[in-house]
Order: C-alpha cells, then structure tokens, then sequence
C-alpha cells in the first residue's frame, strides 16, 4: 500500500514530525468532532498498526491507576515510548469529568517519552469513550511502542476494552466482597491477564482461590489465564505482570489478524452509529425538536416507536 505524503503544514504532518501540541489539538477535536479532524485521522492510518496496545479494566478501587503508572515505569526503563489512554466517567448532569489520572500519574509528566491523554465518557456506556480508538490511533502513528487504555473503573459494562486492545488485563482487590460476582456478569470474559492487586490485604488467597475455580468452570478450562499478585504501591509483583502481558502477547501472536480485524469490525460500528446519531438528531431538528416531539407522545398522540421509526424512515429515504 502506498503512503499518502502530507502536505508539511498540514496537522497529520506535524503530528508525524512528533509535535505534541499537534497531537493535543488533534486527539481534542477528534473527541468534540470538529470539522476536518477526520481527514487528518485519514492521513495518519495508513501509518498505524504498530503500536501494542495494552487494555487495564476492572472494579472501581482496584488501584488500576496505580498499575498503569507502574506499568509506565517499567515499559520507560525497556525503553518503550509510552501512550496512555484515561478514561474518566462523565457527570450525567453537567457532562463534566474529573479526569484525575493525569494527577496521579504526575511522576511521568515531565517525561518526553510519555503522553497521557484523559478522556470523558460524555455517557458512552462500556468503559471506554466515542473517540478512544481515534486517540489511540493517533499515538500509534506517532511512533508510541506501548499505548495502555485505562478504563473509567464502572464495574461490569467494561467489556468494550477487548475491542481496542491487544491483550486486556482485569485489575481486581481482595475484600470487596461481591468482586467475583462482579467478574462474573462479564468482565472476567475478556481477561487475558487477571491481577490481584493490593495483594498484601487480608483475604488474598481466598480471592485467588475464587478466580481459580471460575476459571477452571469456564467452557475450556483456565486456558492459560495468569492470575497476577501485586503491590503497585511498592511494585511488588509488577515484574510478574509485564512477564505475564509479554507472555499472552507471544501466544496470542498468532491470532493477531483476527483479533485487528474484530477491532476494525468494532471502530466501523462506532463510526456508523455516531453518523446515524448524528443524521437523526438533524431529522428531529428539522421536525421541532426532541421536546416537541416526547410532548406527542407524552399526550399519547403517537406511541414512541411510531416516533423513532417515522425519524428513521425519513433519514434512509
């Protein structure tokens, strides 16, 4: 495949050239879908694929935050430049994030080998954002070896990580009591890597013992899933996890194609429904708005599914 030149200006360009305010600029108007940020992203693809992106999810209180700034250290001293991607959920109300991993993983901030990107759910369910695989992309192109996804730490809907990433590591604790009946309705599915962290508390080996089981209950048996114990605090065990995602990540070498393929299938969804939102939202306009019409069926003058088929119908035409 041929390689499109950029223009030298043009903001691809400077992105390749390794100008992080050009990188900033561009991750930021992907994520608000300005104008022409997709063209840019366009020029930038052919020039991914290389980076291993690596996928960290799991309870809320996990210390997965932790992990990943241990993670970063360790990747630095191989030295892998590294990309990381923060996802923190959205208020429902004002639509607000805090994105607070940037503040804990302050250490790395004057790191020139090191981006970290936070984003805001903005509502999207799943754990991950609307625009994480553009972010991620761009990273990629920018010659990221390592680009890790941090999930907003929701629970059990994290499932969406196994769909951008190359191996997904679940970040659990003991003593949360329902941890496993959490891992359970779905995230333990997409694990490739399991970590018990904060593997100093009491209830450690019960925790494990747990896992072990569901794991072995499993359609399959535990094929080859590690189970990791660290300390991220001190980095106790942090050694073991790296092994352990190098590990899953020589097996799964051969499958790689797929597993980009499946990927690819996921961004294509993405994309489809966002332009199909975005069609619909400019047909309700075009009717009076979404208030006019709930005030219809709100009156029972016409039932919700009449409503959303009429807005459908019109946008296929």
């Amino acid at each position: 495949m041929t390689v499109p030149a950029c223009p030298p200006t043009s903001l691809a360009a400077r992105v390749l050239d390794g100008d992080l305010r050009a990188a900033a600029r561009l991750m930021r108007d992907l994520d608000d879908q300005i104008p022409g940020a997709a063209d840019a992203l366009r020029t930038l693809y052919p020039r991914t694929g290389k980076a291993f992106v690596l996928g960290i999810t799991g309870n809320p209180g996990a210390g997965k935050s932790t992990v990943v700034d241990a993670l970063i250290a360790r990747y630095r001293r191989a030295g892998q430049r590294v990309g990381v991607v923060a996802i923190d959920p959205s208020s429902p109300f004002s639509g607000g994030a805090i994105l607070g991993d940037r503040i804990r993983m302050q250490r790395h901030a004057t790191d020139d080998g090191v981006f970290i990107r936070s984003l805001a759910t903005r509502g999207h369910m799943g754990g991950l954002t609307r625009s994480t695989g553009d972010v991620v992309a761009v990273l990629d192109a920018m010659g990221y070896g390592v680009v890790i996804i941090e999930t907003v730490g929701v629970g059990q809907d994290e499932v969406e990580v196994i769909t951008a990433a190359d191996t997904a590591v679940v970040v659990t604790v003991p003593g949360l009591g329902d941890e496993v009946q959490a891992l359970k309705a779905g995230i333990l599915e997409i694990a490739d890597v399991l970590v018990v962290n904060k593997a100093d508390r009491e209830g450690t080996d019960r925790t494990i013992r747990d896992l072990l089981t569901m794991l072995q209950l499993r359609e399959g048996g535990e094929a080859e899933m590690e189970i990791i114990r660290t300390v991220a605090t001190t980095g106790e065990g942090m050694d073991d996890l790296v092994q352990a995602i190098d590990r899953h990540r020589a097996r799964a070498a051969g499958s790689a194609s797929d597993r980009r393929r499946k990927q690819a299938e996921a961004q294509i969804m993405t994309i489809l429904s966002d332009a199909t939102r975005a069609a619909a939202l400019v047909e309700v306009a075009r009717r009076g708005g979404l208030a006019k019409i709930a005030e219809d069926v709100a009156a029972r003058r016409i039932d919700p599914y009449t409503a959303a088929e009429s807005v459908a119908a019109a946008i296929l035409r």
